[in-house]
């Protein structure tokens, strides 16, 4: 038996050749330990590992599963581009996040698109002085392409502008690398390090600048697509939609005030 360093959710752990091969938790994949588990392969773990073992909840408790389901992943560990959740069906990117409204079972996705940007947006806890920018950026910059293997040129940006800190991972199609661990893999990592729920064996991850421990409030993710999401107004939230009434009545106007004056 082994320790798989990089993925506590797995079973059944081997050496084979000096190299740890485990079971992920709820598909039963192998996963070479050295690495880091697909999130398809994570999400799937992670949701019968909340299925098994647990006193039942008070009827009323509630969960926040937006975030989390239960994903049908490829053999590969990839996401599957549809996804389900009983006769309610949806499109997905290679990050495993919904990217259009959701349908009935007759949904089609002809191909899984692949998410090409994804900007971690933190937020720290209220301090008297900002932090060293040069530190932060040499902090999160050594910490993603050492812990978690991510090859430093898809790390674009990493700023500062007190109390937030923006990283930017790039990582198209034709950059992409057969060996090259993947962005929304790297970023789940990241999410659930900071979030103090660490994927990795007894490895957690101290957000320290400067010899000081950094406090973060927040954690948000966006996700960028090479193909533009596909959802339709309905489900855009009112004050999205306001804005586009807005530029279109101010589009209207315009004409209008070009027709007249050009009379």
């Amino acid at each position: 038996a082994c320790i798989c360093e990089k993925n506590k959710r797995v079973s059944n752990c081997r050496l084979v050749h000096d190299v740890c091969w485990c079971d992920s938790i709820g598909s039963g994949v192998s996963v070479n330990c050295s690495n880091l588990t697909s999130k398809c392969l994570l999400m799937k773990a992670e949701m019968t590992h909340s299925k098994s073992g647990r006193r039942e909840k008070p009827k009323d408790a509630f969960e926040d599963t937006d975030g989390l389901y239960d994903p049908e992943c490829e053999n590969t560990g990839v996401f599957k581009a549809k996804q389900c959740n009983g006769t309610t069906c949806w499109c997905v990117n290679t990050a495993g996040v919904r990217r259009t409204d959701k349908h009935d079972a007759d949904l089609k996705c002809n191909q899984l698109v692949r998410t090409m940007w994804i900007i971690i947006e933190m937020k720290h806890a209220e301090r008297n002085t900002p932090l060293n920018t040069e530190s932060l950026k040499k902090f999160f910059r050594e910490t993603i392409s050492n812990r978690y293997m991510l090859n430093g040129r898809y790390i674009t940006s990493v700023l500062y502008e007190k109390p937030y800190i923006t990283i930017d991972l790039k990582q198209n199609s034709s950059d992409k690398s057969a060996g090259d661990v993947d962005i929304a893999d790297v970023a789940y990592y990241f999410e659930k390090d900071v979030k103090g729920d660490s994927i990795f064996h007894n490895n957690f991850l101290n957000i320290s600048i400067d010899n000081e421990m950094l406090r973060l409030e927040k954690t948000v993710v966006y996700y960028v697509d090479e193909i533009a999401p596909e959802f339709s107004m309905k489900s855009l939230t009112p004050g999205v939609i306001a804005v586009i009434v807005v530029i279109i009545v101010a589009i209207v106007a315009a004409i209008v005030i070009l027709v007249s004056s050009n009379k």
